[in-house]
């Protein structure tokens, strides 16, 4: 989905915001000086393993994290995100490591960084661990929100090497495919300045993610998205084997997939120049991403009809986890837009509930259904940040309580954690 970027923000909001996750997430504050222990995620089949048992989660996105994290006004967001995140239960977190020629641009140009906005990263990342959250990074953005692909063709053309002025060239023409292999580069292999640990030794990340919502309108039969994810995915693997890979789509079926006709919101979206099985089943490709928005994906606007879609399209995918990539399947982003006609928040709470019953279903089946990230969580005083699927957790107790009874119930089929033992101690003491 589009996102927003805001700049500024009114300080007394922000210090009203400040004092209200002080005041109800204080005792979770911790800083840098203890060590929280955690251990990568692997992948066994269709489930993914931590520490030798079945790691099924219940997480957010919070795209923002290191804009944010730049400027030390506005730094403290992430402490409270995280904290509140990991006082529901939650274990993972999905944000951008990307920012491209934009403000606080992290590649200001093609193989040029900003320090201090690598800082803002490091920052993230260290935070995340502190609090026992795994992140999910993604490194490009198929849309303009952050520079994403647009960008790269930008500088290519700029630099007068371009092959063609259009988005897509992103994906084939060899020039934009160096800067992009540089910038992976450069980012797997850096050292954090406050754990000093490199990012990819860092069991903090969960996995990467290679591009946000990646579609080639130029080539509907698919071949050059696959080529790119084929080619990207290998050399990411060759600088780091030891966290896991995912694409990062949208969930829909190829042009030559029968399910296209069945599963797909409309015909449409067989022709986006993705395909869900094709791209998710090379080696390189750890486990498969969906997302879930059939409000922007179906001109159907009634709401059951929405509902009963959400059930298809999670169970199609999880049976294709199952019997066809043998992998996991991670939902990485759903929402559902307060812009819909006649939209109420407790429509949210029906399609959040059976997004996340779905799930634990999954979990008690050992089936591949693995997660889930709610897009999106944020804390108050972020308006300029926010879209129309944004919430604040805490703000609406019908909300909290769905999503903190998803990690109770998820560790009650699992286990613990060591990292989440403290938290789900206190937030499923009534409920184990």
């Amino acid at each position: 989905m589009q996102r927003g970027n805001g700049l500024f923000y009114p300080i007394i909001g922000f210090a009203s915001c400040f004092a209200f996750i002080y005041m109800s997430f204080g005792d979770l504050w911790i800083s840098y000086n203890g060590e929280t222990t955690l251990s990568f995620v692997e992948r066994n089949g269709t489930q993914f393993i931590v520490d030798g048992r079945p790691f099924y989660f219940n997480g957010w996105n919070s795209y923002w994290m290191m804009d944010n994290a730049v400027d030390e006004s506005t730094r403290p967001r992430i402490r409270a995100m995280l904290q509140a995140g990991a006082k529901m239960g939650l274990t993972v977190c999905r944000t951008w490591a990307f920012n491209d020629g934009g403000y606080n641009a992290l590649q200001i140009s093609p193989g040029r960084f900003d320090e201090k906005v690598f800082r803002a990263l490091d920052h993230v990342i260290a935070e995340a661990r502190q609090n026992g959250i795994r992140l999910i990074l993604s490194l490009v953005n198929n849309l303009q929100a952050y520079g994403g692909k647009t960008q790269y063709v930008k500088w290519a053309w700029e630099e007068g090497v371009g092959l063609s002025s259009s988005n897509d060239s992103f994906f084939y023409d060899p020039s934009i495919r160096h800067y992009f292999k540089t910038y992976v580069k450069t980012v797997l292999t850096r050292r954090n300045t406050y754990t000093g640990i490199k990012y990819r030794d860092d069991p903090t990340i969960f996995a990467w993610e290679l591009i946000n919502e990646p579609r080639v309108i130029s080539d509907a039969s698919g071949d050059t998205l696959q080529d790119w994810i084929e080619e990207m995915s290998t050399f990411i693997k060759l600088i780091d084997n030891k966290h896991l890979l995912t694409v990062g789509l949208e969930g829909f079926y190829g042009p030559k997939n029968p399910k296209r006709l069945t599963v797909n919101p409309e015909f449409w979206a067989a022709d986006v120049g993705s395909d869900f099985i094709r791209n998710s089943k090379i080696s390189t490709v750890d486990f498969a991403s969906v997302h879930i928005y059939p409000d922007h994906w179906s001109h159907n606007q009634d709401f059951e009809y929405q509902l009963k879609f959400v059930s298809k399209w999670m169970l199609s995918h999880i049976e294709d986890g199952d019997k066809e990539l043998k992998k996991p399947v991670m939902f990485t982003e759903f929402g559902l837009s307060t812009e819909n006609k006649g939209f109420d928040p407790s429509q949210r709470d029906k399609f959040y509930k059976v997004i996340l019953d779905i799930i634990y279903k999954s979990a008690k089946r050992n089936k591949s259904g693995a997660g889930t990230l709610v897009w999106q969580f944020w804390v108050e005083g972020m308006e300029e940040f926010n879209d129309d699927f944004g919430i604040v957790p805490w703000k609406r107790p019908s909300t909290y309580k769905l999503f903190t009874e998803q990690s109770c119930r998820l560790a009650r089929i699992q286990g613990v954690l060591p990292s989440q033992k403290e938290h789900l101690d206190k937030l499923c003491i009534h409920r184990w």
